[in-house]
């Protein structure tokens, strides 16, 4: 088959075919909404349905066939000719290709595979939304700044990927714009991250000028992942600044604490939207981009230390808030914040492959979740209160026990996925020395088992708080949906097998296929089977028994959480509210600032300085020039004359003197 594909297209085409795609499909879908709005013509789902999931499903089978073609190689590496160069300077070169490896091939395949699923579900999700054809376009998009960011072979590339998903948040966040909130979203989103692309952007700068400053011989292309992995060295004086500085970037993306304050208010968007940021697109970007870079990390131990401490305090911290939240999607927007802290624990303290494992079953069982709470959300007609639901097993048996999977995998239930790759990262800090680390991910773990299975059994089970009218009109979602969500409830389950470790007997296939493609911060001895055995049966234990706790209370004991509120009701406020982060911020920072451009920049330097006296002042001086110049001009010969006479006179002295 391998064969009879390239007798027609090269490799190279084909992994351009793969971020083409969607990019296709976006163009196609906007300017079609383009074309209605402008023309008043009704637009048709089913063409807009067809070229936008067509076309990411297109560029799925494409990764496929590329993982397929490299996967038998002993370095599956692959990098196609640069499309066109990029020149900034005469010797500052970037070239616009891509690169195929065993980390590229991975995220393009979450990316794309879990993406095209989220785009059928959008197609019931949103079938009678006015701005359909828009809505896929910007959806296509998003897929081909990600795919962009995951394949490009330097980081300028991945940094054109970095803001082309920063801008479709925006878009899709505040899709519905009408509304003010939502559109205040999209605008948070869009804000918070671009102070860490300023990071970002710093940290790329200091590599060039470092690289550039030393003339290390690099052809011009001081960018590329290669060409940074051979000359790391270099950067060993720099590297603790560039690596936090890049981290900053990571913290905004990828929503760690300080910059984690757009991901629940990124909630306004549609549904699938949110699936698509949490689960296969942006927000893994920041752990991509460290494990890319992994090579640098490793030089830094200041910085190692640094992402797997924001990766465990955020981890615990944004479990916490998920505890007592009764949004459905903002109890799935802190658990994301949650595991992502894990990622970033798991990248810091060395575990690269357990890191991108555990992004990878992420995608799995989030997807399923988001989903699964947009079905809930779409037969309730549109109330995300928790507290209202109830007994919804009852009406929606596949939503039901889907959801059921998803949270089991998050929570870390063998042997569903997110029992493995939770389990790598704990073992990794654990055996790497991080105990304390090892413990707030511990404690983490018991955390989300609780607060899932709270919200499972909030809105599933017990009793039913739906009024009598609504509950005759709930029911199963359409084919489209139902399908996607019994796919990722499989996924879910299986989709972390492949990477068994050895003390459970299996062959950790993943880790040992993904471990050549990035860096080994320290070289450990193999740790103890047993140990490794005794430590997974204890977080198993431990994440079950909060399982118990959650589904007894939340099922059958509804009235113990208000009780024991009651007792303590000062840390109940003060978690229930997040810690009153955000107006934290909005005291310290945004009035300020705002208090600043208003009073000073505003009304002082631009309406004074550069409107009164620049524009407006250019204006008032050459009106008066114009005046004295006309006064002079007055038809008078006999002062013509004498000014002919004094300009002579003046002339005669400067020549003398």
């Amino acid at each position: 088959m391998l064969q009879t594909v390239y007798q027609y297209i090269s490799l190279q085409d084909l992994m351009w075919s793969i971020v083409l795609f969607p990019l296709i499909g976006a163009v196609v879908n906007g300017l079609y909404a383009l074309l209605s709005a402008r023309f008043g013509f009704k637009t048709s789902n089913l063409i807009s349905a067809l070229i936008s999931c067509g076309l990411p499903i297109l560029s799925f089978v494409a990764v496929l066939i590329c993982f397929v073609t490299l996967i038998g190689f002993p370095e599956p590496t692959a990098i196609t000719g640069p499309l066109f160069q990029w020149t900034l300077f005469d010797d500052f070169v970037i070239h616009a290709e891509l690169k195929l490896d065993q980390l590229s091939l991975i995220m393009g395949l979450v990316v794309t595979g879990v993406g095209s699923l989220i785009h059928v579900y959008s197609i019931g999700y949103m079938s009678h939304d006015k701005g359909f054809a828009r809505y896929f376009s910007y959806l296509n998009l998003f897929l081909f700044f990600m795919l962009m960011l995951v394949l490009g072979s330097n980081m300028l590339l991945l940094f054109v990927g970095w803001e082309g998903v920063g801008l479709c948040s925006y878009l899709l966040i505040g899709f519905w714009f009408e509304d003010p909130e939502k559109a205040a979203a999209g605008k948070k989103a869009f804000v918070v991250n671009r102070i860490g692309d300023a990071g970002f952007l710093l940290g790329m700068f200091l590599i060039y000028s470092t690289l550039h400053s030393l003339n290390v011989v690099t052809n011009g292309d001081y960018l590329g992942f290669e060409t940074l992995r051979m000359n790391a060295p270099y950067l060993l004086p720099m590297a603790t600044p560039i690596c936090l500085l890049l981290f900053l970037g990571a913290c905004g993306k990828s929503a760690q604490i300080p910059l984690y304050v757009w991901l629940p208010d990124a909630m306004a968007g549609p549904t699938p939207v949110s699936a698509l940021i949490h689960a296969a697109t942006m927000v893994t970007a920041g752990v991509y981009m460290v494990s890319r870079l992994s090579f640098l990390y490793v030089l830094s131990p200041v910085a190692m230390q640094t992402v797997a401490i924001v990766g465990a305090i955020t981890a615990i911290f944004a479990a916490t808030i998920g505890l007592l939240q009764n949004d459905i999607k903002k109890v799935l927007a802190y658990s994301t914040i949650s595991q992502l802290g894990y990622m970033f624990l798991g990248a810091g303290v060395g575990a690269f492959t357990a890191a991108i494992f555990h992004l990878m079953t992420h995608a799995f069982f989030k997807a399923c979740l988001f989903l699964g709470s947009g079905s809930v959300i779409h037969a309730m007609h549109g109330e995300q209160d928790i507290r209202k639901y109830g007994n919804l097993k009852e009406k929606m048996p596949i939503t039901t026990w889907t959801f059921v999977i998803a949270s089991a995998a998050i929570a870390g239930i063998f042997p569903l996925s997110g029992f493995f790759s939770k389990d790598a990262i704990l073992w990794n800090a654990y055996h790497n020395g991080h105990i304390v680390l090892w413990l707030l991910g511990f404690v983490g773990a018991g955390l989300t088992a609780f607060y899932m299975f709270r919200l499972v059994g909030m809105t599933f089970f017990g009793e039913s708080n739906v009024s009598k009218k609504d509950w005759k009109q709930v029911h199963e979602s359409p084919p489209s949906m139902t399908a996607v969500l019994m796919t990722l409830a499989i996924l879910s389950i299986a989709g972390g097998w492949i990477g068994i470790p050895a003390a459970i007997g299996g062959l950790d296939h993943f880790h040992e296929w993904l471990k050549p493609a990035l860096a080994v911060a320290v070289a450990h001895e193999e740790g103890s089977h047993t140990e490794e055995l005794i430590l997974a049966v204890l977080s198993f234990l431990w994440v079950l028994h909060f399982v118990i706790i959650a589904w007894v209370i939340y099922t059958q004991k509804r009235d113990w959480p208000d009780s024991i509120m009651n007792k303590a009701k000062a840390l109940y406020t003060l978690v229930y509210n997040k810690y009153f982060v955000d107006e934290f911020y909005n005291i310290a920072i945004i009035r300020p600032i705002r208090f600043i451009s208003e009073k000073f920049l505003w009304k002082i330097f631009d309406a004074t300085v550069i409107d009164g006296g620049m524009v407006h002042g250019t204006g008032r001086l050459i009106v008066m020039w114009n005046r004295a110049l006309s006064r002079i001009q007055n038809g008078i010969i006999q002062q013509y004359l004498a000014f002919f006479l004094v300009g002579v006179i003046l002339i005669l002295w400067m020549l003398l003197y």
